[in-house]
C-alpha cells in the first residue's frame, strides 16, 4: 500500500464522516453525549470525596489499593459510560441502530479508555504509566474505528534496508513496545523475586544478595532476547555490534565492570554481608545493602556511603564482626588520679551493664 492509495482512503472515509455528521441524528446523539458528561461531572464531585475518604481507610494490598483509587478518581468516566450505554440502548432498541451509532463509538471508546486507565495504574511511575495508558487507547481506537489495517500498512510501508535485514517504522514500534514491556515485567518479577529470596532464612545474607542479582540480570538479559526475536531480529546479526560494545566495556567503562566484578567477588567469598560493621579508611559503620556497583554503609551519626565495590577488594578493609557479631569498641575516658581504681572499675562496669546492646 502506497501513500497516495492511503491519503485516498482517508479522504474517502472523512467523507464519508463528514456527510454523517450532518444528519439530524448526529446532533442529537451529539447533544445527549454533552448532557451526560455533564451529569457524570455532577455525579462525580459529589460522590469522589467520601470514596476516596474512604479507600484510604482501608488496610489493603499496596497494588490493589492503586488499581481501586484510580477507579475512583474516575467516577465521572464510570458515570459517562453508564448514562452513554443506557441512552444506546434505548435509542437502538426504539428506532433504527444507525441512528445511535455515534452513541456505540462513544461507549465503546470511552469504556476502552477507562479501563486501559486504570489497569495501567500497577506502573508505579506515573509518566510511564499514562504513556503506555495512551499508547493503548490509540491501539483501541483505530480499530474501534476501522483505521489500524491502514495505520499498520503505512508504517509498515515506511522501512530501509539494513543488509540482509528489513527494518520497518511498524517493526521499530514494536520492537520498542516489546522491549520498554518486557523489561519492566522482568524487572519487577526480579524485584519481587529478590523478595522473596531474603525470606530464605537458610542462606546466608551475602548468598541471597548473590542470587537475586543474578535471577535479576537473567530475566532483563532474557525479556529483551525475547523482545528482538519476537520482532524477527537476527540475533546472530548483533555478533559485530556485541564485539564493538565489548570494545567499549573494555576502553570506556573499566571501573564500571570492576566494580561490578567486585561486587560478584564479595558475594561470592562472603567477606561483608549486610549487617556487618566494617572500617574502611576514615569510615566506620555498618553495612546497609550490598548493590551491583556500590556498598551502602550507614555511620553513627546516620550519614550513608555509597563505596565502589572496588575499594573493598583492593582497600584494607576492617570487618568488626566477620566471625563474631560482638564488636568491641574502645571508649576513652578521663578520671583524677588520686581516684581509686577499684571504684573505676566498679562505675565502668555499671555503666556499660546499663546499656542494653552492651555485653560484658
Amino acid at each position: 500500500m502506497n501513500m497516495q492509495a492511503f491519503i485516498d482512503g482517508i479522504e474517502k472515509i472523512g467523507l464519508q464522516t463528514w456527510n454523517s455528521l450532518i444528519q439530524p441524528w448526529t446532533l442529537y446523539q451529539a447533544i445527549i453525549l454533552v448532557v451526560a458528561y455533564c451529569v457524570a461531572l455532577v455525579v462525580s464531585r459529589k460522590f469522589e470525596p467520601p470514596l476516596e475518604t474512604w479507600i484510604r481507610s482501608l488496610h489493603l494490598n499496596a497494588g490493589f489499593l492503586r488499581v481501586l483509587a484510580a477507579l475512583l478518581r474516575r467516577v465521572e468516566w464510570i458515570a459517562f459510560v453508564i448514562l452513554v450505554g443506557l441512552a444506546y440502548l434505548i435509542i437502538s432498541s426504539s428506532t433504527w441502530p444507525s441512528r445511535a451509532f455515534f452513541l456505540n463509538l462513544a461507549f465503546n471508546l470511552s469504556l476502552a479508555w477507562l479501563v486501559v486507565n486504570v489497569i495501567s495504574r500497577v506502573i508505579k511511575s506515573r509518566q510511564l504509566s499514562r504513556f503506555v495508558a495512551i499508547v493503548a487507547w490509540a491501539i483501541v481506537a483505530l480499530n474501534l474505528t476501522g483505521y489500524l489495517t491502514p495505520a499498520t500498512e503505512l508504517l509498515d510501508s515506511v522501512a530501509f534496508t539494513l543488509g540482509q535485514v528489513r527494518v520497518s517504522l511498524l517493526v521499530l514500534i514494536k520492537a520498542v513496545a516489546l522491549l520498554v514491556g518486557l523489561t519492566w515485567l522482568a524487572t519487577n518479577t526480579g524485584n519481587y523475586a529478590e523478595t522473596r529470596i531474603r525470606d530464605l532464612t537458610d542462606l546466608t545474607p551475602s548468598l541471597q544478595v548473590l542470587i537475586g542479582k543474578f535471577v535479576k540480570i537473567f530475566l532483563v538479559v532474557l525479556a529483551i532476547v525475547i523482545a528482538l526475536n519476537s520482532v524477527g531480529v537476527d540475533l546472530t546479526a548483533l555478533t559485530i555490534f556485541s564485539g564493538a560494545v565489548g570494545v567499549g566495556l573494555g576502553f570506556g567503562l573499566q571501573k564500571v565492570v570492576s566494580n561490578f566484578i567486585s561486587g560478584v567477588i564479595i558475594l561470592m567469598d562472603k567477606s561483608i554481608k549486610p549487617g556487618d560493621t566494617i572500617s574502611l579508611g576514615d569510615t566506620f559503620g555498618w553495612i546497609r545493602e550490598l548493590r551491583s556497583r556500590f556498598v551502602s554503609v550507614v555511620t553513627r551519626d546516620g550519614r550513608e556511603f555509597l563505596i565502589p565495590n572496588e575499594d573493598f577488594i583492593t582497600e584494607k578493609v576492617i570487618n568488626w564482626s566477620f566471625t563474631d557479631k560482638l564488636v568491641r569498641l574502645d571508649v576513652p575516658f578521663g578520671v583524677a588520679y588520686d581516684s581509686d581504681p577499684h571504684d573505676v572499675t566498679r562505675l565502668c562496669i555499671e555503666a556499660t551493664e546499663s546499656v542494653e546492646r552492651v555485653s560484658n
